[in-house]
């Protein structure tokens, strides 16, 4: 029964963060055509930063709780590279999107 529970949470967690990369994309189209600015591009998506890194890293929080040795090995990767993205935001943005860099490279 255990396993049945994980895996429904797992699955429930994978489509919050589908829905979440969607927006992401949406939002960055948003900018490209010009329906958002970059400041308010920058500020949507920053804000929803730290849900998604949390999301991701629960799911093998709970497979590591649960003894599921290998699925946490395969989700391992993607979580260091989130969390090295997140800590590795350079000094003086305003988060991991930053609308001076939107500006400066004047593409997506």
């Amino acid at each position: 029964m255990g396993d049945i529970l994980l895996f429904s949470l797992a699955l429930v967690d994978t489509g919050v963060l589908i829905f979440i990369l969607v927006f992401f994309i949406i939002t960055l189209s948003d900018l490209e055509c010009d329906y958002l600015n970059a400041q308010e591009c920058c500020g949507r998506l920053n804000f929803w930063n730290i849900p998604k890194l949390w999301a991701q890293l629960s799911i093998p929080i709970l497979l590591t709780l649960s003894g599921h040795w290998w699925l946490v090995l395969l989700n391992l990767p993607i979580c260091i590279w989130l969390i090295r993205k997140f800590h590795c935001v350079r000094r003086g943005n305003l988060g991991e999107y930053d609308p001076a860099e939107i500006h400066n490279a004047g593409q997506l």
